[in-house]
């Protein structure tokens, strides 16, 4: 099954879907790469993962990434970014790229930022000047960046948020959408994706994708989620959106990270996710592993020759100890660097698992066991166990 091909830059070929979940295997074929999905995109804000090479991503089987267009926007620039030939030359990524729109800096940035139809202002929190990032705007920057799916510039509320303000930002955001699809100049390299909000309010999220519906777009992004709101809330406007988005398109879930989130969003439908937990909590001391995380700078590693997962085959788990990195992870900066690869390479590993799965027939039987192994005891939350519900999978209690 494939999607569109002669309009967009893009193919997305569906090899499998599953017969119990609304899970499906893929595969996206972008100017710079064929990306398995679903699949994990770590996040490199301004062109560069935080502890590890491109090369390094690459050795990990990662070959699609996200970068933020704000940042690269204040910091190296446009005009540089340019000059370079693009992103992509200038980071020497040969791989999928995908940039977020700058948007969600009106929620993380708010006391930074002002909303008006005209775009959103800012502050700069380099140099303190004021900006206008404009749907125009965002484009533009975004052309110069080149990366293979670019996102369009959407009003962005908090997802605690309630009331008009919700509204507002849904009808904002594709009339935003429209102005981003006549500014968009390079649709035979790069493709455009509009975003679903509407934040907690269902019949608000149905009106959103039925305006989405009328314009031609490569793909589908759901945002305005994982921001704090109720995970009952989060998994119920998952379950509705995917419901309606197009089945022969992609599907991104904007800035879901946790493994069982991953799990579970993939049963619901979602092709594509993103999020910086990975890299960010190695840089506190954390590392994923299947049942959970670990803390390594706590005393009880001090004498653990273990690697961090005796089933990982990550340079950091084939060539040091947790004790090893114990000793070293308040003094040397490599603490990080290893503890980054390893979970780089551990959330690639669990989407490696999951796509084997579905192609195999036998994704419910993978949940089932994934939840087990990271609940022994059963006490699975409760809002997960109601998601997988709705799309006929019942844990065993």
């Amino acid at each position: 099954m494939a999607g569109t091909t002669a309009e967009f830059a893009l193919t997305f070929s569906i090899l499998k879907t599953c017969p119990v979940t609304k899970a499906r295997t893929s595969i996206l074929t972008l100017p710079h790469a064929a990306v398995n999905t679903p699949v994990f995109m770590p996040v490199g804000t301004q062109g560069t993962l935080k502890g590890l090479l491109p090369e390094q991503l690459e050795e990990l089987n990662c070959n699609m990434m996200l970068s933020n267009t704000y940042h690269l926007g204040m910091r190296p620039g446009q005009e540089i970014i340019e000059k370079a030939g693009g992103l992509h030359k200038f980071m020497n990524w040969k791989n999928g790229l995908l940039t977020d729109s700058g948007g969600f800096q009106m929620v993380s940035l708010v006391k930074l930022s002002k909303v008006t139809e005209d775009g959103v202002q800012f502050v700069s929190p380099y140099d303190e000047k004021e900006i206008m990032l404009t749907p125009e705007k965002s484009i533009d920057i975004q052309n110069s960046i080149g990366a293979d799916i670019i996102m369009q510039l959407d009003d962005v509320v908090s997802s605690t948020i309630s009331g008009p303000r919700v509204e507002e930002a849904m009808h904002r955001t594709y009339r935003w959408l429209d102005r981003c699809i006549k500014q968009h100049k390079k649709i035979k390299s790069q493709n455009l994706f509009p975003i679903v909000q509407g934040g907690l309010d269902p019949e608000l999220r149905k009106q959103c994708v039925d305006e989405l519906l009328k314009r031609k777009v490569a793909g589908y992004a759901i945002g305005g989620l994982s921001g704090g709101e109720a995970k009952e809330d989060f998994w119920e406007m998952v379950h509705l959106s995917t419901d309606l988005l197009p089945k022969d398109k992609p599907r991104y879930l904007m800035g879901v990270g946790f493994c069982v989130d991953l799990v579970v969003c993939t049963a619901l439908g979602c092709d594509m996710f993103d999020c910086v937990y990975p890299t960010r909590t190695a840089r506190f001391g954390t590392a994923l592993i299947p049942g959970g995380e670990l803390n390594l700078k706590l005393q009880k590693f001090a004498k653990d020759f273990r690697p961090i997962d005796e089933n990982c085959k990550c340079p950091t788990c084939v060539r040091y100890s947790r004790s090893h990195i114990y000793h070293i992870i308040r003094k040397e900066t490599a603490a990080c660097h290893m503890i980054t690869t390893h979970n780089v390479a551990h959330q690639m590993n669990l989407m490696k698992s999951i796509r084997e799965s579905i192609l195999e027939d036998r994704f419910p039987k993978f949940i089932e066991d994934f939840m087990l192994q990271k609940f022994p005891n059963k006490d699975y939350p409760s809002w997960a166990v109601d998601a997988l519900k709705s799309v006929n999978i019942h844990l065993p209690s």
